[in-house]
């Protein structure tokens, strides 16, 4: 093999002796290395292993811990991500460091190139500070409908991570969205508080009763089982429009009532006014036909 290696580099050699004893040397340690390579790598996954399931079982007991504080989930979810990011950068330097690389070396590359670093992840930091602000601030929290102002997504928060917050649509879709973009714009906390105005309206023809329309559409508000009878109840003449006098209906409803109570109140408006003969008007067309112009050929 070493008559092959020597005839085979004539050129890369340009003249000067090739050191047999260096080759044979590295070719006689070569099975040596590899196998203690070998035994490395088998540790270091190992090491993963092991390390990965270390971490579960880390971020499971501060889950617990922040859960018997009667944390908020945000902050949980924040918390856990923040902890297995952490956790598992710690776990990639202990395994370099087992393949001969320092990691106080790494630190001080990652230090003096700090700058260049920020640049590249600024919008990784930016929604990692958008996150912690959202957590102190508190516009919003796990399970808050949401509605965000710039690009008109909205859904109900399900999770809070430490660069993007996840929300589900009622079409039970999932949009994710920089923390960064949720702190720095408006948006529309539908769910904040724990009540709910409802506001439905609806036209009645100019020949109906306007008072006996109101009288109807308060009993129904008022005899509904779900609306809070504490707060206005409430039935208005909204508008004069040009075929319907629009009546305006007001009432509350807890948060979780607030979709079942617009459709049944919807639904039962129509069946109400139709009972008491009031009717609702639609787009229609009146056409009239002169007989003597009908009549030429």
């Amino acid at each position: 093999m070493l008559d092959i290696l020597a005839t085979a580099l004539p050129e890369l050699t340009q003249g000067e002796e090739i050191d047999i004893g260096v080759i044979e040397q590295f070719l006689s340690e070569l099975p040596d290395k590899a196998f203690r390579l070998g035994i490395r790598v088998v540790f270091a996954i190992l090491f993963f292993l092991i390390g990965s399931r270390v971490i579960k079982i880390v971020r499971k007991m501060v889950r617990k811990s922040l859960l018997r504080g009667n944390a908020e989930q945000g902050v949980v979810q924040f918390l856990d991500s923040f902890i297995k990011a952490g956790l598992y950068v710690v776990l990639a330097l202990a395994i370099a460091s087992g393949f001969g690389v320092d990691a106080a070396s790494v630190i001080a590359v990652l230090g003096s190139a700090g700058v260049a670093i920020g640049l590249a992840i600024q919008g990784s930091l930016a929604n990692l500070a958008g996150g912690v602000l959202i957590l102190l601030l508190k516009p919003f929290k796990v399970g808050d409908y949401i509605k965000e102002d710039t690009n008109g997504n909205e859904g109900t928060v399900e999770e809070i991570q430490l660069f993007y917050t996840r929300l589900v649509t009622p079409e039970n879709k999932i949009i994710v969205l920089p923390n960064g973009n949720l702190a720095n714009a408006s948006l529309t906390n539908v769910t904040y508080a724990p009540d709910r105005r409802l506001d439905i309206k609806i036209g009645i023809s100019y020949q109906s009763d306007i008072k006996k329309a109101k009288e109807v559409l308060l009993e129904l508000i008022t005899q509904d089982a779900f609306t809070i009878k504490e707060k206005e109840l409430f039935v208005y003449v909204d508008e004069l429009a040009e075929s319907a006098v629009i009546l305006g209906v007001r009432c509350w409803f807890k948060n979780e009532d607030y979709w079942p109570g617009k459709w049944r109140i919807t639904e039962n408006i129509k069946y109400a006014l139709d009972e008491n003969g009031i009717e609702i008007p639609f787009p229609q067309m009146d056409v009239h036909i002169d007989q003597q112009t009908a009549a030429q050929p």
